[in-house]
């Protein structure tokens, strides 16, 4: 280990422990106390190790300064499950899976985090090949079958393939999770069906729109990023609030690269799609975002709208400016999928991305480099 690694990680670990401690409302020497003790630690071991109300708070503090999040308002509320102590695949997928459970929580969604342990050795280091913890699989089609399933996971559906997992070609086909060690053979572990929560969809007045068949999955647990803590890394650290119905209706099955189901939707309404200029997408988009959002309360899974997060936002900026901290914000990402100009967060041209620490990184995805992609 390098004396500029060892000064690097040291100064951050000390701007770590002096802005937690100072949040927690710890005292001067408590803060001392623990500075020192890392100190010693980094000098002797090369690193050093959180300890589970750093870890937690830490935690708390990257989604406070995740600048393409809108539902920061609630970043002191998302619980920290400690997985630390996970040594094998087997117990990582354990672990993931009692996060869903917990997350799923019946419906009403907890904002969660697992974190495993820290990737400095890159023999230990642990890595997430999905995307999400729940996602669907892909299936890009051929001269006999049609395409079906999500396109943003065809890759991710190969690997799966070839590594004996078969799902059923359909559109809704929930993928296993796949779990490496080091530069160890990925292992995968298919979920089980009653951890599962999806949301069929339904139109409060559209009785036809049932035809179509849609579904959703109940809560988004991001499980590629990375999340820095005081210099730490920890290369799998999956995390999750809960939806808002654009992501879902707007995004995952409006956008032409994902489900692309606008045309089916209008046709299903009976829109006329021979121009741009009977606005059909922009009447399909609507009720397909209503029929989230009725369809998530029906079931009893939390969700927000997008006018409802827009609003939250704003709270959580006035509460920052109180605190007197600044929020880091890609304005792009803020604002929402659909009718971002009837939302404040359209208006603000305060907003402006910090490189604030700790934080969520993004990293390679292990898909892109294995041999057999």
């Amino acid at each position: 280990m390098d004396g500029k690694h060892i000064e690097e990680l040291t100064r951050q670990a000390e701007v770590f422990i002096r802005q937690c401690y100072a949040e927690l409302e710890k005292s001067e020497a408590e803060t001392d106390h623990r500075i020192l003790a890392v100190h010693e630690e980094i000098n002797q071991s090369g690193s050093y190790t959180h300890t589970k109300e750093e870890l937690a708070y830490g935690a708390r503090m990257a989604w406070r300064h995740n600048s393409r999040c809108i539902g920061r308002l609630f970043w002191q509320s998302i619980e920290l499950i400690d997985g630390r102590q996970a040594e094998t695949e087997e117990q990582v997928a354990e672990a993931l899976l009692r996060h869903l459970e917990k997350a799923n929580n019946g419906g009403r969604i907890r904002s969660l985090i697992t974190v495993f342990r820290s990737g400095e050795d890159p023999n230990q280091r642990i890595r997430i090949w999905n995307h999400q913890l729940i996602r669907y699989a892909g299936y890009p089609g051929d001269e006999e079958h049609g395409r079906a399933g999500d396109p943003a996971s065809d890759e991710f559906t190969k690997i799966c393939q070839q590594l004996g997992w078969q799902g059923t070609g359909g559109d809704y086909d929930v993928l296993p999770l796949v779990i490496s060690i080091g530069n160890g053979h990925p292992y995968v572990f298919p979920i089980p069906d009653h951890l599962i929560q999806e949301v069929p969809l339904t139109h409060p007045e559209i009785e036809r729109f049932a035809e179509l068949q849609l579904r959703w999955y109940s809560v988004p647990i991001i499980t590629d990023m990375q999340l820095e803590i005081g210099g730490i890394l920890y290369t799998a650290a999956p995390f999750n609030g809960w939806y808002m119905e654009t992501e879902i209706g707007s995004r995952n099955l409006g956008d032409t690269g994902r489900y692309n189901t606008l045309p089916a939707i209008a046709d299903v309404m009976g829109l006329d799609r021979s121009s741009n200029t009977t606005l059909w997408k922009d009447r399909a988009l609507l009720e397909l975002n209503r029929a989230v959002l009725h369809s998530f309360k029906q079931a009893g899974v939390s969700i927000v709208d997008h006018h409802t997060a827009a609003d939250q936002f704003v709270r959580f900026q006035q509460q920052e400016n109180e605190q007197g901290r600044q929020v880091s914000g890609r304005w792009s990402w803020l604002i929402p999928p659909m009718s971002p100009s009837s939302t404040p967060i359209w208006h603000d041209r305060t907003l402006k991305e910090y490189d604030f620490s700790p934080r969520f990184l993004y990293q390679q995805s292990p898909v892109a480099t294995c041999p057999f992609h």
